[in-house]
């Protein structure tokens, strides 16, 4: 259901509100350089409380990206020193982005050794055999990149485990793990949902920021 201009032109919107939102959302990426910006060209008030922790994040999850998991993990037990003890699924997700270095590197027997160390221990939960399984088979192909597999070797595959490992870290420090940028576009996408089934449309359609942003 497309909502007439009209009914929300009129409403106010406080410049303060929206430089908030923004900021949570730029600090919850650890966008530092684009924060610094932000503040010298809004006059906010710098969030101090969250700079250092925003540069510790950042630190951790630029090493997951770039393929360092263990170092990683290391400074996540520093900073949040039995996140990953509580969180079996988001350290298994870590230690495989070492073991899916070591592939790539062709170390096959450094893998293989990891592997049987520190993957195999938590393939007993039923939760990780799937995933041990796929992991494995990247070791059965002499290219893993032409592997079924392959996708494992990606960054596309690193983003959403870098992503949970932010979220826990904000989460385990009593910050909020989702920004208000996100909370209010799902809400809208609720919202628009329960418009169009009042109104018996047919499948409601979700809600794209795209779309909204042109018209």
């Amino acid at each position: 259901m497309d909502v007439d201009p009209r009914q929300y032109e009129q409403i106010v919107v406080n410049d303060n509100d929206i430089h908030s939102i923004v900021m949570s959302y730029l600090v919850h990426n650890c966008f530092k350089e684009t924060v610094d910006s932000f503040i010298a060209s809004t006059g906010m008030k710098q969030p101090s409380d969250y700079l250092d922790h925003m540069e510790k994040r950042k630190r951790i999850f630029t090493l997951a990206l770039e393929g360092n998991a263990l170092k990683a993990i290391e400074l996540t037990e520093e900073l949040a020193p039995d996140l990953l003890e509580k969180n079996k699924d988001l350290h298994f997700d870590l230690l495989s982005l070492h073991f899916v270095e070591l592939v790539r590197s062709r170390k096959i027997t450094e893998a293989l050794e990891f592997a049987r160390s520190k993957l195999s221990p938590l393939g007993n939960v039923q939760n990780f055999v799937a995933k041990l399984e796929n992991f494995m088979t990247l070791l059965a192909f002499d290219e893993p990149e032409k592997s079924p597999m392959n996708h494992l070797l990606s960054i596309e595959y690193r983003q959403p485990v870098v992503e949970s490992l932010n979220r826990a870290i904000l989460a385990h420090a009593n910050l909020p793990s989702c920004t208000p940028m996100e909370r209010l576009i799902q809400q809208t996408t609720v919202v628009r949902q329960c418009l169009n089934q009042e109104l018996a449309k047919d499948v409601p359609p979700p809600f794209s920021l795209k779309d909204f942003l042109e018209c």
